[in-house]
């Protein structure tokens, strides 16, 4: 396996965001009367409109998108670094490398402002695609960007649709275990519980070598 990039999903992977998602969508799902539950097993891995469309068929994605990205602006300063995540991406910065999020652009790259975490010069947001993951969309087009295979891409995700996506586009996948079981990553090639483990598969396929 020849690697030439890393990919790297954002929520769950880089930022701990899963306590402050999961008081925004249950405060949203409370909101429009809907079980908060039902609807936070819709979430992972997809953009918020997407979430909307499945929640409440109803609704206004749009109208609703704006209300959720009002609610997540309060949690701003809830939502952190994943262990690891800068000494990770300090490495990696050396090689190829992106961010594929379903997340929202300006969000994110406040949060690694804030977080001193570097960003890189490809960044694949959902606003990006028309299909967001699972689709497998977002991850050609990070590959297309970095002028690369997707099949010489190496993903780190931690959602099931994210998995689905990487896979979908010929890459090969890590599935770390930060908001998921390992078997709901069952389509992952590999599976690590943190990103000290991911950096030593890194090193282990010679990604953290590379010029």
């Amino acid at each position: 396996m020849t690697i030439s990039a890393v990919l790297f999903d954002v929520d769950g992977v880089l930022l701990d965001s899963a306590a402050a998602h999961r008081r925004v969508w249950n405060s949203w799902s409370q909101l429009r009367g809907l079980d908060p539950e039902k609807v936070w097993q819709l979430t992972f891995g997809r953009r918020p409109e997407d979430t909307v469309k499945d929640a409440g068929a109803h609704l206004d994605p749009v109208v609703e998108r704006q209300v959720l990205d009002e609610l997540l602006a309060q949690e701003r300063d809830s939502v952190l670094p994943v262990d690891g995540a800068l000494d990770l991406l300090r490495v990696v910065s050396r090689s190829p490398w992106a961010i594929v999020t379903s997340g929202d652009r300006v969000f994110v790259e406040s949060r690694f402002a804030a977080a001193g975490l570097p960003l890189p010069a490809v960044r694949v947001y959902g606003s990006d695609v028309e299909n967001a993951k699972p689709a497998p969309d977002c991850f050609a087009l990070a590959a297309y960007r970095l002028g690369v295979s997707p099949s010489s891409c190496l993903v780190v995700e931690d959602a099931p649709a994210g998995v689905r996506a990487a896979v979908a586009a010929g890459c090969t996948v890590i599935g770390l275990t930060t908001t998921h079981q390992e078997e709901s990553l069952w389509q992952a090639h590999m599976c690590a519980t943190s990103l000290s483990e991911v950096r030593n598969l890194l090193d282990s396929h010679g990604v953290l070598t590379l010029p």
